[in-house]
């Protein structure tokens, strides 16, 4: 049983006819530019694609900027930071 590297957020349809295209396509990180062959996850958009990492990182800040995480959101992003390694 192999687990998706790439989930696509898109219509159902689109949903359908990228499953059977995305084990071969390589599909690239609208912030950072890596492939999904080089990242732990990759989400598709509509014309916007984003990795675990940029993800996480973005949660970060957002949890961060308040400069006050809770210990559960530490938790949560040390666990990642720590698999992510």
């Amino acid at each position: 049983m192999s687990e998706e590297k790439v989930v696509s957020l898109g219509s159902k349809k689109k949903q359908n006819d990228h499953k059977e295209e995305s084990s071969n396509e390589l599909v690239y990180c609208s912030f950072c530019g890596r492939p999904n062959t080089q990242v732990i996850k990759m989400i598709q958009g509509p014309g916007v694609n984003i990795c675990s990492e940029c993800t996480m990182i973005a949660v970060q800040y957002l949890i961060l900027q308040d400069r006050m995480p809770s210990a559960e959101a530490r938790q949560i992003l040390d666990a990642f930071w720590g698999k992510a390694k």
